[in-house]
């Protein structure tokens, strides 16, 4: 079951991957991977990878088209400005290894690696249209080339890849159990299919089967796990498939398009006033009272008419002067020749279907209606206040710090990759590391700095409010605990500086008044 993988592998074996236990199913990650099966011995292993294919590179298709439309593009625009906050004098992101508890040398180390991490990836110039492509596709590829011959020297570049050409391969072997005839996973093997043909076209010509034994009709390249750089949403639909956060969207944009088309068309053709001409034809026969009809029409034609292209007035005698006037014939023994007129549509500034698919489709993307009702001058959220910071928005700053959180691994596996290439830890080390490495990002400034305050400022409301308790029902260390949520440590940290404080002045109090005394 040999398979031959494009790029390079660290850690164990490319073969595959020995299970410690015996376990009946794979780890499933939620990242949309094409799960094949097989016993020991299988050559070949059959999909319809251009089916899958065409499938998913459809959902990325659908994603980027709604993307460009005017109400999705605005509301990506405040999440990705939400989620990564553009500063002139701080990168958006920096590193944070204070509960690593490493030596200060390995530290210094790991955020040396990590600014080259963020210098490969020119992150401060292009954070905003890296996390963008992320959100709108709802996943992202990078390669990550290396000098094969130099491993120690790291990551030399990292080049972006088209998701539609990328396809994540898990291959399962499973042996059937003597005793109890179930199938148990006997060792699993991921790998990439890159298939460049894949972005300009779904369907080749001609079959092939790639070094896996999938049959695709492209030309594919097979390259290892550890070469790849794979973030995806961590949504999945019904079928497995990796799915973008733009995907609830799909259905109120386009329920949203339909109403404002039938708006439109409607508006269209019941705004004007139409006139309804009743001509009396008396008892003359069909073609007589038709030659009749279009004789009297011929008398109310334009003369002169308005060009709304170049704003002129032009003689032109063959247009109507209503185009959407009714002529009707009316028979002997009728009222004779009379004209009404049939009045416009009288509900046309109405735009409650609108406003509410507009709500839903505000809501799909998480983005509070207030934002749109500001830009378009209806009021909604100010900062300034703290009655307006309100819980839509809250929700939303919740929102982009999830966002952030599933991001980083972006960060986390081009960090480990280089960290593992240049010698400085193994990969046992990291799995100890990986969850006390943290990245922090600049947060909009306003808005943290104002619902810091509002919190400082309700929890000392609160604690002068029982100071007349603490001694009695409270002690001191538990309303520090209590009100100001201060910790064991903060506690004792901040009684040391008052301590020193009170030292320093009472110090200087001293020398104060020794000098007065001399004068």
């Amino acid at each position: 079951m040999a398979i031959k993988l494009f790029g390079y592998s660290f850690g164990k074996s490319n073969e595959a991957e020995e299970l410690k236990s015996v376990v009946v199913s794979a780890e499933d990650e939620n990242d949309g991977s094409i799960v094949l099966n097989a016993g020991y011995g299988a050559i070949g292993h059959y999909i319809d990878m251009e089916g899958i294919a065409k499938d998913e590179n459809d959902l990325i298709h659908k994603y980027r088209e709604v993307a460009i439309t005017m109400e999705v593009d605005n509301a990506v625009d405040d999440i990705v400005n939400e989620s990564i906050v553009a500063n002139e004098n701080k990168p958006p992101v920096s590193i944070n290894t204070d509960d690593l508890g490493v030596s200060e040398v390995i530290n210094k180390k790991i955020r040396e690696e990590f600014k080259t991490v963020i210098r490969l990836l020119n992150f401060n110039t292009r954070a905003h249209d890296i996390f963008r492509r992320w959100y709108v596709d709802g996943r992202l590829y990078f390669h990550k080339v290396i000098d094969e011959k130099n491993p120690k020297q790291g990551i030399k570049e990292l080049r972006p890849i088209d998701p539609r050409a990328m396809k994540k391969i898990k291959l399962v072997v499973k042996e059937k159990d003597e005793e109890t005839k179930a199938d148990l996973v006997q060792a699993t093997v991921e790998y990439y299919l890159f298939t460049p043909g894949a972005v300009n076209s779904y369907k080749g010509s001609g079959s092939g089967t790639n070094t896996a034994g999938v049959t695709n009709s492209q030309e594919t390249v097979t390259m290892s796990k550890d070469s790849v750089t794979f973030v995806h949403s961590g949504l999945a639909d019904e079928r497995g498939r990796t799915i973008g956060y733009l995907h609830k969207a799909l259905k109120p944009l386009n329920n949203l398009r339909m109403i404002e088309d039938a708006i439109v068309i409607y508006r269209i053709s019941r705004a004007p006033e139409r006139r309804i001409f009743y001509i009396d034809v008396g008892n003359l026969p069909k073609n007589k009272a038709e030659q009749y009809l279009k004789s009297v029409m011929t008398r109310y034609k334009n003369k002169i008419t308005y060009n709304s292209t170049t704003g002129e007035m032009n003689d032109e005698r063959r247009w109507q002067s209503m185009m959407e006037d009714f002529w009707l014939p009316r028979r002997e023994g009728g009222r004779g020749t009379e004209v009404s007129t049939l009045p416009g549509g009288a509900n046309l500034g109405e735009l409650e279907d609108v406003k509410y698919f507009q709500n839903k489709l505000d809501r799909a993307l998480h983005v509070p209606p207030s934002r749109r009702d500001s830009e378009s001058g209806g009021g909604g959220f100010q900062l300034g206040k703290n009655a307006e910071i309100n819980r839509d928005e809250l929700k939303f700053n919740k929102f982009a710090n999830r966002l952030r959180n599933r991001f980083n691994h972006l960060f986390h596996d081009l960090l480990k990759t280089q960290l593992i290439l240049k010698g400085i830890i193994t990969e046992d080390d990291w799995e100890l590391f990986r969850e006390h490495i943290n990245y922090d990002y600049i947060k909009d400034a306003h808005f943290s700095e104002l619902k810091d305050l509002e919190v400082m400022v309700t929890r000392i409301d609160t604690l002068s409010q029982a100071e007349p308790f603490i001694g009695t029902y409270f002690s001191e260390q538990q309303a520090k605990k209590i009100f100001l949520h201060q910790t064991d440590e903060e506690i004792e940290q901040i009684q040391d500086q008052i301590t020193n404080e009170n030292e320093a002045k009472k110090k200087t109090g001293d020398g104060d008044f020794s000098d007065d005394d001399d004068v």
